[in-house]
């Protein structure tokens, strides 16, 4: 199995364009916190990102930067350039009328594709959140993410048919290729441990897929150990210094993730469920989500169905 596709699947990670800039000289914009991830991708010219707490960095044509958890940044010309709040509604019109954003002052220079990601809220899993603060793809004709920038810019310039369709899942493609390419980045600053940053590790990575390819399988270390061929300390160590806990703790989690997921998605009996993540007794199940996720799975299934209900 692959974990980077369970967990996608399951925090139903989703993109949305929120502006394509046209800059000209001397501009700066201050974008506020976005709820989820923010990314900007250039299409041409340079310009200068500066979030708090980093190193200004000097983005060029066929660059790429995802700010995985939205935080307060500015995009400017230049050190020191006077900003001007960024507008986000403006934007969004902007783009559904199938126009630019215009900024700065003369012809344009600059081209900028801004957007932002967003996940499920309700659930404790997540992708966006196990990211480094700034993930920053340099310009590689040899990359894919470039591929999919010149296709998503192709149907964000056109009105045909499907556009829309297409281009979401063009951004889903776009986040993919973005952490593969983070996962075969070396880091100069150590990570904080996570799933995610364990899948830079050929064991645990194996690990962790061998888990999640069978999750409702009564697992114990000695098995998982020997599945694959390695000594259960080594593999116990390993595992808890990447991840973060212990294997089979990290298999309870995921199993109450995969629930909630369905809690949410279906309207069946609990049961099947239960018994779906690796709990023959529903009590057991019921007992183990509420220590998890601290309520009952009913009590969880009627307020996610709840906010989905409002929220169309």
């Amino acid at each position: 199995m692959d974990p980077l596709s369970d967990v996608l699947g399951v925090t139903k990670v989703r993109g949305t364009v929120a502006a394509t800039v046209e800059a000209g000289k001397d501009w700066g914009v201050d974008i506020d916190n976005i709820p989820g991830a923010a990314f900007h991708a250039m299409i041409a010219g340079d310009v200068w990102l500066e979030v708090d707490g980093q190193q200004p960095r000097h983005l060029l044509p066929g660059d790429l930067v995802l700010l995985p958890t939205g935080p307060h940044h500015q995009l400017v010309t230049g050190p020191g350039q006077h900003c001007e709040p960024f507008d986000h509604l403006a934007a969004r019109q902007a783009l559904t009328s199938g126009g630019r954003l215009t900024i700065g002052r003369g012809e344009t220079h600059t081209r900028i594709l801004c957007g932002s990601y967003q996940e499920d809220a309700t659930l404790n899993a997540s992708l966006l959140g196990v990211l480094p603060p700034v993930i920053h793809v340099h310009a590689d004709p040899t990359r894919p993410t470039e591929h999919v920038l010149q296709l998503l810019t192709h149907e964000i310039g056109s009105a045909p048919t499907g556009t829309a369709t297409v281009r979401d899942r063009l951004l889903d493609v776009l986040l993919i290729h973005i952490i593969r390419a983070w996962l075969l980045t070396a880091e100069t600053q150590p990570l904080p441990a996570s799933w995610l940053t364990a899948l830079r590790d050929p064991l645990i990575s194996e690990a962790i897929a061998v888990l999640h390819g069978d999750v409702a399988r009564d697992w114990t270390l000695p098995d998982l150990a020997a599945h694959l061929s390695v000594s259960r300390a080594t593999l116990a160590r390993r595992f808890r210094a990447l991840v973060g806990q212990p294997p089979l703790a990290y298999l309870a989690d995921w199993r109450m993730e995969l629930a909630a997921h369905r809690l949410r998605s279906t309207h069946g009996p609990i049961g099947p469920i239960a018994r779906s993540v690796g709990y023959t007794s529903e009590y057991a199940f019921n007992r183990a989500f509420t220590r998890i996720r601290g309520i009952t799975p009913g009590r969880f299934r009627a307020l996610a169905q709840n906010q989905e209900d409002e929220q169309g």
